[in-house]
């Protein structure tokens, strides 16, 4: 039987981004509400979260970057138009970082298969120096790096959510260690995730990008993953997987503008497990980054779970949009150079 740790606490609906502001501590609800409606709380592995220590935030970002979170407690800061804290929201970031880092120790240690973390505020914008996109830390990165300082070669990054995950590429750009894989809705915030952005010196080739028109659903989403994403990530063959879990490319997010259904989530979670099926003999660890819509938040999260927990998986519509298949061509010529295995024979 698969063992699939949880990590949730009260304390990460502490974290206030403002009046009005879409994220917000319903989304946890919703993800709670979403497995509870599913029956799929029993199956899981409840674990508390720890906060990140220093040293293991510092993996990812600068000093200068903590100081200026940290100095935010007890009160309210504007980073930026999107970004801002209130009291709690240091306490409430250190844990989330933490209960990753914590997740993949769990993993790694074999205490458990896998973990699905319920966290916010959510990651993958914050940059070494910046928190930016509603994120403060970056709570995958901060996972991958824990697993790269525990001696492991090779580890994936799969990003889901709509927007570009600006922060985990800059945090590994030239490290051929770590593998990000993103799609995203393009261009779109925060600007970044072309193409043409593949990686630096030693880590070339090892950030796969790929860009997203609007309106994509299952049949589209479900190509690339399997087309692109699994090959490439079979070669890779990584030794722990860990999923940015956005569920804002969900058909009734207000932000996103994507299509994809909770059979589409499910179908990207097998994608990524079967990723992991060969030298992380299974083991992966998903985090909670965005997703706006409560309803879509709670059955996506069920979708995702469930695979996780090994759970049939539902009939994934097969359409794609016109032009689709231009598409993926310029994403086999592009990542076809690094990655002999998307080459047609």
């Amino acid at each position: 039987m698969t063992r699939v740790g949880y990590y949730d606490d009260p304390v990460f609906g502490e974290h206030d981004a403002g009046p009005g502001h879409p994220e917000r501590p319903a989304r946890l609800d919703a993800v709670r509400r979403g497995l509870r409606e599913a029956g799929l709380v029993d199956a899981l592995v409840r674990l508390p979260p720890r906060e990140a220590t220093r040293a293991e935030l510092l993996r990812v970002h600068a000093p200068a970057h903590v100081d200026r979170v940290a100095a935010t407690e007890g009160r309210r800061v504007r980073f930026d138009a999107d970004t801002t804290t209130g009291p709690r929201s240091y306490a409430v970031a250190v844990r989330a970082a933490g209960a990753v880092a914590d997740a993949v120790g769990g993993v790694l240690d074999g205490g458990i298969d896998r973990a699905f973390c319920n966290v916010r505020p959510p990651g993958h914008h914050a940059t070494r120096d910046r928190p930016m996109g509603f994120c403060l830390f970056n709570n995958v990165a901060v996972g991958a790096a824990a697993a790269l300082a525990r001696g492991l070669a090779r580890v994936a990054v799969i990003d889901f959510d709509v927007h570009h995950g600006n922060g985990t590429q800059e945090a590994f750009y030239a490290d051929p260690r770590v593998l990000y894989v993103s799609s995203h809705r393009f261009p779109f915030y925060p600007g970044t995730g072309e193409l043409s952005e593949v990686g630096e010196g030693e880590g070339r080739g090892f950030t796969v990008n790929l860009p997203m028109p609007p309106g994509l659903g299952d049949g589209d989403y479900r190509r690339a993953y399997r087309e692109i994403v699994e090959p490439i990530g079979r070669a890779f063959d990584p030794e722990l997987v860990l999923v940015s879990a956005g569920f804002d490319p969900h058909r009734d997010d207000p932000i996103g503008g994507m299509a994809v259904t909770p059979s589409g989530f499910a179908e990207l979670m097998d994608v990524c497990l079967t990723v992991a099926s060969r030298a992380a003999r299974g083991r992966l660890v998903a985090v909670l980054e965005g997703g706006y819509d409560l309803d879509g938040i709670a059955e996506s999260t069920a979708a995702t779970v469930g695979q996780m927990l090994g759970r049939p998986r539902p009939a994934v519509d097969t359409s794609v949009l016109p032009g689709f298949e231009r598409l993926l061509e310029a994403y086999r010529e592009v990542h076809g150079r690094y990655w002999g295995a998307l080459k047609r024979s």
